[in-house]
């Protein structure tokens, strides 16, 4: 199984395709599975690789992080990668420095609300921003007036296995290939939900992932991410539009987390993609954010 029997939950994903998908279809999707380092609480004597909430070591000299609109953003996390298996993962992070990250919700400004089902933004869209520091870069840790706290919440790593959601552009891709039985079973979207059930049921809450695939609330993020560099709403089927969604990866997942106060929407999530030249060159301000929520 190569890496995959370093995944702690690898098995379980692959039990739960095994159960609910047509045979193909399943050697398809397990044949997608990725390597991901899922960020937990750390509890006593375990490694500490970040954090949830708290404050940030900002480089000194370097603004606060802003929207748009110029408002300030919450600190959400900071993540280590020194401390982590980076070489374990499929996308090139450096192997050191830190990622800090940062939003700001929309409920902070009720009347700058934008809708991600809309099709015409209203005022500004929420904002997530990427911040990679250096190792060795002098920092200060700081706080800034009108941006969210959130109780700090240390962090380990573990190494898990994920898979592509069952509108992801990789699947699709790979299902293209199959039977038109197989093709027809994945064009009906009501097969998916005995699939996600059992899958959801393998994969501890909360969703904190680093690489890997996202796990979507309502569908691929790396279509998000393609729309938004089109600067356009293609249709699902214009292959121009899977193309580009081909190009973009998930970097960073962060849940809805009680011990951190976090509450996206109606339990969702954040999500922070990019491409792979642009993780490869450190051009994290390149990054597509987009959230999620049900």
């Amino acid at each position: 199984m190569g890496i995959l029997g370093s995944m702690v939950n690898a098995a379980g994903l692959i039990e739960a395709a095994r159960a609910t998908l047509p045979p193909a279809v399943a050697d398809a999707w397990i044949g997608l599975l990725r390597p991901a380092i899922r960020l937990r609480r750390a509890e006593a004597g375990e490694q500490t690789v970040g954090q949830l909430g708290g404050s940030p070591a900002l480089p000194d000299g370097m603004p606060w992080p802003r929207s748009q609109a110029g408002r300030s953003l919450g600190f959400v996390a900071g993540i280590d990668l020194s401390r982590l298996p980076i070489s374990s993962l499929d996308v090139p992070l450096p192997a050191d420095g830190t990622l800090l990250l940062f939003y700001r919700d929309p409920s902070e400004d009720p009347y700058e609300v934008f809708l991600i089902s809309d099709p015409v933004p209203v005022e500004q869209p929420p904002t997530g921003l990427v911040v990679f520091v250096p190792e060795g870069t002098v920092t200060t840790v700081r706080t800034e007036p009108g941006a969210a706290i959130y109780p700090e919440v240390p962090l380990t790593g573990e190494l898990i296995a994920t898979g592509p959601d069952w509108e992801h552009p990789a699947l699709r891709s790979a299902v293209a290939q199959l039977s038109d039985a197989d093709r027809d079973f994945m064009a009906d979207a009501s097969n998916s939900d005995d699939f996600r059930d059992e899958v959801g049921d393998r994969t501890e809450p909360p969703r904190h992932y680093l690489g890997g695939y996202a796990d979507p609330v309502q569908g691929s993020v790396e279509v998000e991410a393609a729309q938004q560099h089109l600067g356009s709403r293609l249709p699902y089927s214009d292959p121009a539009l899977c193309d580009q969604a081909r190009r973009w990866t998930s970097l960073v997942q962060i849940d809805s987390d009680d011990d951190a106060g976090m509450m996206w929407g109606d339990c969702g999530s954040l999500y922070w993609m990019m491409r792979p030249d642009d993780i490869a060159a450190a051009r994290f301000e390149a990054a597509a954010f987009t959230f999620q929520c049900s």
